[in-house]
């Protein structure tokens, strides 16, 4: 019925509309536009898998996630790549995609897209943001699959990511 901003900003808008739901109820409804991100599962050719131990603000901690970033009007497959090397130093010689999903479907529009990177090799180039205090970890992907699944990882995109990266490579998932 209306829609307003109350906040707009590079990185998402929140927006309330005015709607009116099936059972003829009319309600303000608040919805976080997001222009979604990539996440990457680096693997490298020993099968250890690189992550990230890196300083969440908004969490108040040091979380375990998967490199990943901002489109920024990219492609999926290219935001990956560039976020890859930009805060791990690494490159993939191939890019798998691994699926889309939507983070927090009841109150946004952000989806993400998961890729299983391999034939990675360093570069050393790095251009990472003031936010990103990056501490890079490596662990065998069976490892990293099993903190994932113990609830050790409390990144959702990256649990995930490890989860379909391990049935990607086990055949288990075509």
């Amino acid at each position: 019925l209306a829609s307003r901003y109350l906040f707009q900003s590079p990185w998402f808008n929140v927006r309330q509309d005015q709607v009116t739901l099936p059972a003829g109820e009319q309600i303000p409804y608040t919805t976080i536009e997001h222009p979604g991100y990539a996440a990457v599962v680096p693997l490298l050719d020993d099968g250890r898998v690189m992550l990230e131990r890196v300083y969440r603000y908004s969490l108040q901690q040091t979380v375990l996630e998967c490199p990943s970033g901002g489109l920024n009007g990219e492609a999926p497959e290219v935001a990956a790549r560039r976020e890859l090397e930009e805060e791990t130093g690494w490159v993939a010689s191939e890019m798998t995609s691994l699926g889309s999903f939507f983070g927090s479907s009841g109150i946004s529009d952000e989806e993400f897209q998961v890729f299983l990177a391999t034939g990675i090799t360093e570069t050393g180039t790095m251009n990472r943001e003031p936010t990103e205090q990056i501490e890079l970890v490596f662990m065998p992907l069976e490892e990293a699959v099993g903190m994932a699944l113990a609830g050790k990882i409390a990144d959702a995109p990256t649990a995930l990511g490890l989860i379909l990266a391990r049935e990607k490579l086990t055949g288990l998932s075509d």
